[in-house]
């Protein structure tokens, strides 16, 4: 069960990256497009009407969803508290089923694909299958935790990296208004 908790925290991670490349190319990029351009792809789903809970873009919003899987998965993999893995798994299922309207928004009302949208989507899904396949497994008191003092350390400077990784990421990117 550890093993199945460090890849949900993992995958987390990974979903953390895409929101966060994605809340960036809002902050840096989208202000430097012109209203009237005409955008390809991604940028056409991630700039749609959409894309965005009032004033805030949703993926600010999955930002945040990641943090509420990666430190209590952190917590869940050193505690191993029954209340804590009830609790995940309907935010979890919530989070699931918002995926599920974002990639029907993208491929059925936008006509385009977001890729880190899509990564985020499949995030989710994988986060979902975890939790249901440890419920169903007996839960994750079945496995011994693991002392707090390695869990955070390793999640702390594990999300760290992955934050610069990601912010590099933005020099590399095709986005529109770069370099002027």
């Amino acid at each position: 069960m550890n093993k199945l908790i460090i890849s949900f925290i993992g995958v987390a991670m990974l979903g953390w990256v895409a929101s966060i490349i994605l809340t960036a190319v809002h902050f840096w990029a989208i202000p430097l497009i012109p209203a009237d351009a005409n955008l390809p792809g991604s940028m056409q789903v991630i700039t749609s009407k959409w894309a965005y809970i009032g004033p805030i873009h949703l993926a600010t919003v999955g930002a945040v969803y990641y943090i509420m899987m990666i430190a209590p998965g952190a917590l869940w993999l050193s505690t191993k508290n029954q209340t804590l893995e009830r609790m995940l798994l309907p935010i979890t299922a919530v989070g699931f089923v918002a995926s599920l309207g974002f990639v029907y928004l993208q491929l059925g009302v936008i006509g385009a694909v977001c890729p880190f949208c899509m990564m985020s989507a499949a995030a989710t899904t994988t986060l979902l299958g975890i939790e249901l396949y440890v419920k169903f497994r007996g839960g994750s008191s079945t496995s011994t935790s693991i002392d707090a003092s390695k869990v955070w350390p390793a999640v702390f400077a594990t999300a760290m990296a992955l934050t610069i990784f990601a912010m590099w990421t933005l020099t590399i990117l095709p986005l529109p208004g770069k370099g002027a």
